[in-house]
C-alpha cells in the first residue's frame, strides 16, 4: 500500500465518522442551533468525499449551496424565532420518535443491501478534468431538468418558511392551532403617540 492509498484511506474514514457522529448529533441534540452547526459541518464533510472522488465542481456546489445558503438560511430562521414562548408539550412525542427512528432504520437497511448486492466496477472511470462543469450543465438542464427544478421549488419553500417564523410575532392568530396569540409587537405600532398640547 502506498502513501497517496494510505492517506486517501485515512481520510474516507475521517470524513465518514465525521459525517455518522455529525448526523446523530443533528437528530438527537436538544439544542437546535447546535444541532444546525453540526449540519453545516455534515455538508463540510460530505463536500470532502466528493473532493476524495475527483468532483470538485460537486465539492464547491455543495460548499456554495448546502453550507453557504440552506445552513446559513437555517440559522437565520433559528434564531430570527422567538424563544421567548414556552414550548408547549408534543402529544404522541414517544410514538413519533419510533416510527421515525423505525423509517430512518428501513432506509439504512436498504442502503446497505443496495451496497453488498451491486457490484461495483473498480477502479472507476477516469476524471475527465474541465468537461466535467459542461457534463454536469448538460445533465441538469436535460436528463435530470425535473428533480432540479424540484430542487429549487423545495429552497423556496424553506425560505417562505423561515421568513414566516421569523414574522410571527406581528400575526394574531398561532399559525398551528388558531389561537389567539398574547399582545406583541402589532398592538404596540398601532398604539397612537399622546401629545400633550397645553405644553409649548
Amino acid at each position: 500500500m502506498t502513501i497517496a492509498s494510505s492517506t486517501q484511506q485515512i481520510c474516507f474514514l475521517v470524513l465518514s465518522a465525521g459525517i455518522v457522529i455529525g448526523s446523530l448529533g443533528v437528530v438527537l441534540l436538544e439544542n437546535i442551533v447546535y444541532s444546525a452547526f453540526l449540519l453545516g459541518g455534515v455538508f463540510m464533510a460530505v463536500a470532502g468525499l466528493y473532493l476524495l472522488l475527483n468532483a470538485s465542481f460537486v465539492a464547491a456546489a455543495q460548499v456554495l449551496v448546502y453550507v453557504g445558503a440552506v445552513n446559513v438560511l437555517i440559522l437565520f430562521a433559528i434564531m430570527l424565532v422567538n424563544k421567548k414562548e414556552d414550548l408547549k408539550p408534543i402529544k404522541g412525542l414517544q410514538l413519533r420518535r419510533l416510527l421515525s427512528g423505525g423509517v430512518c432504520a428501513g432506509l439504512l437497511a436498504l442502503l446497505i443491501r443496495v451496497d453488498i448486492t451491486t457490484t461495483w466496477k473498480l477502479p472507476g472511470p477516469q476524471a475527465i478534468g474541465e468537461q466535467a462543469t459542461e457534463r454536469i450543465g448538460e445533465h441538469l438542464f436535460t436528463d435530470y431538468l425535473l428533480p432540479f427544478e424540484l430542487a429549487s421549488v423545495l429552497l423556496l419553500m424553506a425560505m417562505i418558511g423561515a421568513i414566516v417564523l421569523a414574522r410571527r410575532d406581528i400575526l394574531t392568530n398561532d399559525i398551528g392551532t388558531g389561537e389567539s396569540v398574547k399582545p406583541g409587537l402589532i398592538e404596540k405600532a398601532n398604539t397612537p403617540l399622546l401629545i400633550d398640547k397645553s405644553s409649548p
